[in-house]
């Protein structure tokens, strides 16, 4: 996720600092952000001097003082509260004073995460669907702290690098998630109750409901580790029972079949 938010920004002219927790990590991103813009190039979507460009937009580090001159930062780290919440107080020692501080958690609470610095009202969220590079929306999350100016840059920096941003407040889940999670998992119940095979139920609602990807196919496609903890994260929060990970989407992560990454979940996929 931060290697395709990271493309996003530097293919839209932004000047981006990626760090990594090594700079084994952050070489091995860039390689990878150089690989997809030269298949751009390789289909007639981008010409080689914009992806030299692009690409030398980028600067990577291993330091988070190398973000100190950084006007919004985002961060994409893993999906659990107490690593986010310190790596905001580091962000918070590290950046100016009127950077914005954004996360890209896509079912933890952005008002804990800013909790954890003296200025929550320059925090805010920046959910991006995965793949980044891909998927048109990313959410603007508003904290009751949140300032009208942090929220405003981080609506005026999706626009800037093509993304279609939607404004929502804090709460469980946001827009998307709210209303995807529970009606995927009841997608999932409904594979195993009406005894429906995984074929027929996404064509089901790609052909009757108008979907372009069978929900079988998008939770493989997201991971289904990714959905679980997702799920686990708003039942948390709201104690609805559609909010909980199906035992068969959970049987799945504890098993490893997570979906494309792993090459298996719901269907196989080529490596």
């Amino acid at each position: 996720m931060g290697s395709g938010i990271a493309q996003l920004c530097i293919e839209a002219g932004v000047d981006t600092v990626g760090r990594e927790v090594s700079l084994d990590l952050a070489e091995k991103a860039r390689d990878r952000i150089a690989h997809f813009l030269t298949r751009k190039v390789e289909k007639g979507r981008l010409d080689e001097d914009a992806r030299d460009a692009a690409v030398a937009r980028l600067t990577l580090t291993a330091d988070l003082a190398d973000l100190a001159d950084c006007d919004l930062v985002i961060e994409a780290i893993v999906e659990e509260l107490e690593p986010k919440q310190e790596l905001f107080r580091e962000l918070e020692r590290a950046c100016r004073v009127d950077a914005v501080l954004a996360t890209n958690t896509s079912a933890l609470s952005v008002t804990e995460i800013g909790s954890a610095t003296s200025t929550p009202e320059r925090v805010v969220g920046m959910h991006f669907f995965n793949p980044a590079p891909l998927m048109p929306l990313v959410e603007i999350v508003r904290t009751e702290l949140s300032s009208d100016d942090a929220v405003d840059a981080a609506f005026a920096l999706g626009e800037r690098i093509g993304k279609h941003p939607i404004r929502c407040h804090d709460t469980p889940g946001f827009v998307v998630n709210r209303v995807l999670i529970p009606l995927l998992n009841d997608c999932v119940r409904v594979l195993d109750e009406a005894r429906v095979t995984v074929e027929d139920l996404d064509a089901g609602m790609k052909h009757g409901a108008g979907w372009p990807m069978g929900p079988c196919e998008l939770l493989d496609l997201v991971g289904i580790d990714v959905h679980v903890h997702a799920s686990v994260a708003i039942w948390e929060k709201l104690r609805e029972p559609r909010m909980a990970a199906p035992p068969r989407l959970v049987a799945m992560a504890n098993a490893g079949l997570l979906g494309r990454k792993s090459g298996r979940g719901f269907y196989r996929y080529d490596a």
